[in-house]
Order: structure tokens, then C-alpha cells, then sequence
């Protein structure tokens, strides 16, 4: 790294302000004087992934008391693997509601399927919990709107989103270097995730009832009633619109967010989709194999691209990342660290600066949990607020809508809508009768 660029980056005033935002997440927490206990939504993979994080440094001075599971065999298995890591088994439940009337339970970690994620987080806010929710923050537009109202409504109570690489380091350093002009003008940002499935998904036929250890109404909630079908269970839910918005939200989130925050983006003027089904037959999933969404800016293009089968991503990078393309050079990030690729200035005929590989910090999901204990023990903003959370969410959700209604689609930030209709009914997502969005 050149002097100049190492000096940038100690002690740029926009560095300091990125980082400031995890300000002190290397030590959060390391002298906890009260204990927080926890309870676990939806425990079968991401949510027991956050809960371990939780747990498993006894630094961070948290109890699990409960953990809740519409699968039995799964709510037994977790319990077993908590007692085992704690030695202490805590409470279960199949009904979230439970948790949420328990007076010993202080924050609750939302790992359900997308789909419950905003009805939770409210109702544990009116119930005087912290939350700590997965990703997509929302399900739809008017949910992320309503949640960000929930969240102002409780000020002393700490929401963050598990939107873990805001606690991550390299990724703010990667964003000063796109914001400090080293890469010259950039007009073009490409975010993508390849997700590497050697098979397409095969059809499966609707049973004619859950199996007996599943309360499939409690998983459906408030989508639509379905016969139960394994093919929309457990992880595949991600690939259906009644609970989830593909790989587009899946890792959309976590990508364009840095995205736009290195770009100090807001919301886009205009979005065009493209993509289609071509890996999966039509019965297989809904959410497309294949999605682009172009996104347009005043003064830039940001592309999103996902394909579940396709595993080689761009710039010789597996799977996923962020390219920031200007044109003195490009900076590409992803988790494992970020390289700057320098242009070659034909004046000069040189490349325009030295280049650079920086791997990560080995910071990121732990740090993301320490830094959401921090904020309840001591007070301050999460890392990944509510409003990064919907900001990121929305994003994403506008480039699913685009590609749903099949055309470009344009929108006011001012009104807060969109200039075609069907894409304004796609803002929203219909409950069945016994579960509504609670009023704010």
C-alpha cells in the first residue's frame, strides 16, 4: 500500500466517521456488569447461528432463557445443543407469543423465515423487548415503513439487523477508498451473488398434511394457505413470494448495502429488470434463477445480479461481491477482504496508482452481536439500524418489483410511490385475517 493511500486511511475524516459507526465493537462488552437474557425465534439455521454468537463467549454475560420452534424435532435438538453450551436447557415454545409474555426474556433474536419477521419485531417491541432480527429487515416496502415507525415509537429499546458486515472493518476501509476519489470517477457499481447449485430444484408434490411434529398454520402465519409442500419448507422458503424475495433479498441486502453506502446513495430514480427462469422448471420455485435490476442514479448505474446454479462471480471472485468501476481503477470488496485494480493512464502510459489485496479482519457476526449487547448495556445507535435495514430492504424490494411487473419502473421518492400501479399494489403484502401488521 503507497504511503499516501495508508495515510488516507489512518486518518481520513471519512474513515473516522465510517468507523465511528462500530466505534467500539473490537471491545464491547468485554467488562459486562449485567446480564442480558435472550430468547430464540426460529432456531433451525440462521437464528441458531446469531444465538451462538450470543452464548458462546461467556464474556458477553447473556442467558438463553427460551427458544421457540414450529418444528419439535428441531426445538428439541437446539434445546439439547443450548444446555450442552450453557448447561442449563431453556424453556420451549411453538407459540412466538409466549416468549414475547415471558417477563424474564429482555431481547429476543428473530430468526424465522421473512415472511414473520415484521409482525415479531413489533409485537416484541410493544411486549418491551430488545430485537435482534434477520435479514431482509422487511417483507415488503410497507412493512420495512412500519417498522422503522415501531422502532422510533420504543426509542429505549435497541433494534439491530443482522446485516453482520456493518460490524465488519475492511468493508468501511474498501468504502473510504471508493469515497476518498482514488478510483476517479465513478459511474458504474456492480453487486452480484452466484450461489453455486450444482442442480436445479426438482418439483415436489403438495402433501395432504404437515408432518405431525410441524405446526404448519403457526409457519404460514400470515401468507397465504398453502398445502404443505417440502419444496416450500425450511431453507427453500427463499424462493418463494409468499415468504421471501429470492436471492434478490436473500443477499441483496447485504450487498447493495455497501453498495450504496459507499456511493452515499439514496433511493434510485428508476428500475429495470431482467432475468427469467432457466435452471428450474415452472412448479419448482417462484423467485427467478437468474435476476439483473438496474438501478438508476443522476449521476450513476448500480446493477444487482444473482443466479442460484452459476457459481463463479466476477473479477475472479466466487460467488458475491461489490465492484466500484471508475476511471483511474475499480475496488472490489467482498467478505474475505478487497482489491484495488488499477486503470492504466495512456498519458502517462503507467497504471494510475499502486495496487492493493487486503483480506479481512476476521471481524463480523460476533462483533455484530457485541455491539447489540453494547447498545442495550450502555445506550448509542446499532451498527445496523432500523433505518439501514429498511433502506437496504427497499432497494432490493424495488428491483423484485421491477422484475415482477416485467418493465421500467420509476419511482418518487417525494410521494413515495411508484409511477405504475401494479407496482404500488407490490408495495404491500396481504395478510390472512387472523394476522394484520400491527397499527403504529
Amino acid at each position: 500500500m503507497n504511503s499516501d493511500r495508508r495515510n488516507f486511511i489512518k486518518t481520513s475524516a471519512i474513515a473516522t466517521a465510517a468507523i465511528s459507526t462500530f466505534p467500539t465493537i473490537m471491545n464491547a462488552c468485554a467488562s459486562p456488569a449485567e446480564k442480558i437474557r435472550v430468547a430464540l425465534i426460529g432456531c433451525r439455521s440462521q437464528g441458531f447461528s446469531d444465538l451462538k454468537s450470543f452464548i458462546t463467549d461467556k464474556k458477553n454475560n447473556v442467558d438463553c432463557v427460551a427458544i421457540c420452534d414450529v418444528d419439535s424435532n428441531i426445538l428439541e435438538e437446539r434445546a439439547a445443543e443450548v444446555e450442552k453450551i450453557t448447561e442449563t436447557k431453556p424453556l420451549t415454545y411453538s407459540d412466538f407469543r409466549e416468549v414475547l409474555d415471558n417477563p424474564d426474556v429482555d431481547a429476543v433474536i428473530i430468526g424465522t423465515p421473512d415472511h414473520w419477521h415484521a409482525i415479531m419485531m413489533m409485537m416484541a417491541l410493544e411486549a418491551g423487548k430488545h430485537v435482534y432480527v434477520e435479514k431482509p429487515m422487511g417483507h415488503s416496502i410497507e412493512e420495512c415503513d412500519a417498522m422503522v415507525k415501531a422502532a422510533k415509537k420504543h426509542p429505549e429499546l435497541v433494534v439491530q439487523v443482522n446485516m453482520w458486515q456493518r460490524s465488519s472493518k475492511h468493508w468501511f476501509e474498501a468504502s473510504d477508498i471508493v469515497k476518498s476519489g482514488e478510483l476517479g470517477d465513478v459511474h458504474l457499481v456492480r453487486a452480484w451473488i452466484y450461489k453455486g447449485y450444482d442442480n436445479p430444484y426438482p418439483v415436489m408434490p403438495d402433501k395432504e398434511e404437515a408432518p405431525d411434529y410441524v405446526d404448519y398454520d403457526m409457519w404460514l402465519g400470515p401468507a397465504p394457505k398453502r398445502p404443505f409442500n417440502l419444496n416450500r419448507f425450511h431453507y427453500n422458503f427463499r424462493w418463494w413470494w409468499d415468504y421471501a424475495g429470492g436471492a434478490m433479498t436473500d443477499w441483496g441486502v447485504h450487498l447493495l448495502d455497501f453498495a450504496l453506502f459507499a456511493m452515499d446513495a439514496g433511493m434510485p430514480q428508476k428500475i429495470s429488470p431482467g432475468g427469467g427462469m432457466f435452471y428450474n422448471k415452472p412448479g419448482a420455485m417462484d423467485t427467478p434463477d437468474i435476476e439483473q435490476a438496474l438501478y438508476g442514479y443522476p449521476e450513476h448505474t448500480m446493477i444487482w445480479e444473482c443466479g442460484l446454479n452459476p457459481g463463479i462471480g466476477l473479477y475472479k471472485r466466487n460467488s458475491h461481491g461489490v465492484a466500484f468501476v471508475g476511471n483511474k481503477g475499480t475496488l472490489v470488496v467482498d467478505r474475505g477482504g478487497y482489491e484495488l485494480i488499477p486503470d492504466f493512464n495512456n498519458e502517462k502510459r503507467e497504471p494510475f496508482f499502486e495496487g492493493l489485496v487486503q483480506n479481512n479482519y476476521g471481524d463480523g457476526q460476533d462483533e455484530h452481536v457485541k455491539n447489540f449487547l453494547q447498545c442495550i448495556r450502555e445506550g448509542g445507535t446499532p451498527n445496523a439500524s432500523v433505518e439501514i435495514g429498511a433502506k437496504t430492504a427497499t432497494v432490493s424490494e424495488m428491483g423484485n418489483i421491477a422484475y415482477r411487473v416485467g418493465k421500467v419502473i420509476h419511482w418518487d421518492d417525494a410521494a413515495k410511490k411508484f409511477d405504475d400501479e401494479e407496482a404500488n399494489k407490490l408495495m404491500k403484502v396481504s395478510y390472512r385475517d387472523q394476522w394484520q401488521l400491527p397499527k403504529v
